[in-house]
């Protein structure tokens, strides 16, 4: 399935660009009612954070 195949490889990306940031968000993944529904793509999931990690990333968004 090439949806599967595309959201793998995104989460593949945004964990290693967000790595590369300082930022590790342990839930990211693959949403699993998105991927289970007929005529919706599967969504990425990001999941919970705490706030250290929260911080991290609107720090490496805002290019610090």
């Amino acid at each position: 399935m090439k949806e599967h195949s595309d959201v793998e490889t995104v989460i593949t990306e945004l964990r290693e660009a967000l790595a590369r940031a300082g930022v590790i968000l342990p839930s990211l993944g693959l949403d699993p009612v998105s991927y289970a529904h007929r005529t919706m793509p599967p969504l990425v999931e990001l999941g919970r954070c705490n706030t250290d990690t929260a911080r991290r990333l609107a720090r490496a968004l805002e290019g610090r």
